[in-house]
């Protein structure tokens, strides 16, 4: 079997409260608390995060890490502090969609 060097991708879109706009941005963007959590491996690679200029209360994040196993391991080390970051999150956005895995 042949390995991958490719790059595993999740996209996850959000509609947030337009209230919580600033607290969102900081929480999900490149450097905020997502990215510091998964910044603990070196399995990580990037965060980006994306408003959609026709409905500003519309986000896609795409988080980048070296292989799906490498997410995996993420979630088995800091599984503890993934939970409690995301129930602290819920109260910013009124829905999220894991829209896809993929590869580049």
């Amino acid at each position: 079997m042949k390995t991958s060097n490719k790059t595993y991708i999740r996209i996850w879109e959000f509609l947030i409260k337009p209230e919580m706009r600033n607290d969102f941005e900081r929480i999900y963007g490149s450097e905020g608390d997502w990215a510091q959590l998964f910044w603990k491996s070196d399995e990580f690679l990037f965060t980006e995060l994306y408003r959609d200029p026709e409905n500003e209360n519309r986000y896609v994040t795409i988080d980048g890490f070296r292989s799906k196993k490498g997410f995996e391991k993420i979630l088995g080390e800091f599984k503890e502090e993934y939970d409690v970051l995301d129930r602290r999150c819920e109260v910013l956005t009124i829905s999220e969609r894991h829209i896809g895995d993929f590869v580049s």
